[in-house]
């Protein structure tokens, strides 16, 4: 008789638990991150069009970080904000530091705003405030403008983390290197692009006359125009986001259905295996910065992001400034033609060459041996004020366009070494403090190149060595700072199976 009472009774608790379970089931057929998984499990071929969409949406959103820096001279001169030459590279510090400062504060509530709502929300607000806020910053006409239209772009631009995630969750395990490495190189062309695009088109009723004239809006605001054609591609990116699917799972019924159950049953092992399992995921969550696996991958992309953004900021601080101050006494223009070469080459590079390397070697020799090369050849950047015409030109573009190839290499490696750290449900929280930690550093760099750069352009006579070489040897121990870092006990390696 009680055998057939608890018979009846577990029939009585599976047929109420099934209108839940069929429910829940069915909400998952609607989830969008069920649905493209579903799609990525189905077609073992790589989602070209979705990576194309990617590429697009990320170069777009990422064109404005560094493009002012080859105007970024002449804005503070005209800008009058700087009593002295000398001082010109200080006040640039801090403009090209805001942007930086915002995206800090920011980047950790974005990325849990990524895994609450979705990737696709965050991309979309974050592009639109590209739209607006670049726009403004080219409409500036006093410092503190500048500093705040900066700010406001950095703060609301959240895209950094969450992309990286989405990236790798928008295909198959065995294409998640080729995705990450698509929003990495298409951030590190808009770090050389975008530049080229300011260098090209500031001051442009100055460069062509024949097409824009002192009394037009161009002449009136010297540096619109560049920040207006980013702000119109953005715009073009933000229209692309239509066709991005949504990547995060969004059926969150499973703990109704968990808690009907255990409520049915609370001795049940369902009940029991589902809490203990929910536990263990919100402490792996709380654990996320013990993690060493994946906070030794953080502390390689923050170190060498301090090394590339301060290099990008006293390179083109170097490159305009002039002879006297042993500069190359290039033009904005001049820039723009460097930093397009060099970003044709690292396109043409990460694309053909760089996901063979991850595919045999994987990221860490290639990281290694892109650093320590790139200590190399910094090395020779002060001895080309002794150059001039063509072998100058010649030479700081191949130079460049190495350069900036190994920044790529290191970049790649970083970000594939902190997305295989974690689970999917955590990289957009991990992107998140990769983002802010790496935010700082950025932050930190041009402000401390300007501030370097100036103390150079003083003290171009030293105690044992000339300024500028002081200025680039400070480049270097920060690389070789992120090289030892790559060792044990400092270096944790993920299973990259």
């Amino acid at each position: 008789m009680a055998a057939g009472d608890k018979a009846g009774g577990d029939d009585a608790a599976a047929a109420a638990a099934a209108p839940l379970l069929v429910s829940a089931a069915g909400r998952r057929r609607r989830c969008p991150g069920c649905l493209t998984e579903e799609r990525c499990k189905a077609d073992a071929g790589i989602p070209y069009l979705n990576f194309f969409y990617i590429w697009v949406v990320c170069l777009c959103s990422s064109l404005p970080i560094q493009s002012l820096f080859p105007y970024l001279y002449f804005m503070i001169r005209d800008l009058k904000v700087a009593k002295e030459e000398q001082d010109i590279g200080f006040y640039a510090g801090f403009v090209g530091a805001t942007y930086f400062l915002g995206r800090t504060i920011s980047a950790v509530p974005w990325g849990i705003f990524a895994d609450k709502y979705g990737r696709k929300p965050c991309i979309v607000i974050s592009i639109l405030s590209v739209i607006v806020f670049n726009t403004l910053f080219g409409l500036s006409t006093t410092y503190w403008m500048a500093i705040v239209t900066r700010g406001l772009l950095g703060l609301l631009c959240g895209i950094l983390g969450p992309i990286k995630a989405y990236a790798s969750e928008v295909c198959r395990k065995e294409h998640q290197a080729l995705g990450i490495s698509l929003v990495t190189s298409s951030r590190a062309i808009a770090l050389v692009v975008g530049p080229a695009i300011g260098g090209f088109l500031s001051q442009p009723a100055k460069k062509y006359p024949n097409l824009f004239s002192e009394e037009s809006v161009f002449g009136r605001f010297p540096y619109f125009l560049p920040c207006f054609v980013i702000s119109v591609l953005a715009a073009g990116a933000c229209v692309a986001c239509i066709w991005l699917p949504e990547t995060l799972h969004m059926h969150h019924d499973d703990k109704e259905v968990i808690d009907a159950l255990e409520a049915q049953d609370a001795t049940s092992d369902l009940g029991e295996t589902t809490k203990e399992s929910g536990s263990g995921r919100m402490g792996h969550t709380k654990s996320l910065l013990k993690n060493w696996q994946l906070m030794s991958a953080i502390t390689l992309y923050c170190v060498f992001s301090l090394h590339d953004t301060a290099y990008l900021e006293i390179f083109s601080l170097w490159a305009v400034s002039s002879r006297k101050y042993r500069g190359l006494s290039f033009t904005s223009q001049d820039v723009g033609i460097v930093l397009a070469i060099s970003g044709f080459g690292v396109l043409v590079y990460q694309l053909a060459i760089y996901p063979l390397l991850a595919k045999y070697v994987g990221p860490i020799k290639p990281f290694r041996y892109a650093a320590v090369l790139s200590i190399l050849l910094l090395s020779t950047y002060p001895f080309m004020a002794n150059l001039y015409g063509l072998e100058l030109k010649v030479l700081i573009n191949i130079a460049s366009l190495l350069k900036n190839m190994f920044a790529a290499t290191i970049t790649i490696a970083c970000n594939i070494l902190q997305n295989t750290a974690v689970t999917q449900e955590q990289r957009g929280v991990a992107n998140g403090i990769s983002v802010t930690l790496m935010s700082i550093f950025k932050a930190v760099a041009p402000a401390a190149a300007g501030i370097l750069f100036s103390w150079a352009q003083k003290h171009i006579t030293g105690l044992f060595l000339p300024g500028e070489q002081i200025l680039f040897l400070m480049l270097n121990m920060v690389s070789v700072i992120g090289f030892i870092l790559t060792f044990k006990p400092f270096f944790a390696l993920p299973d990259m199976r």
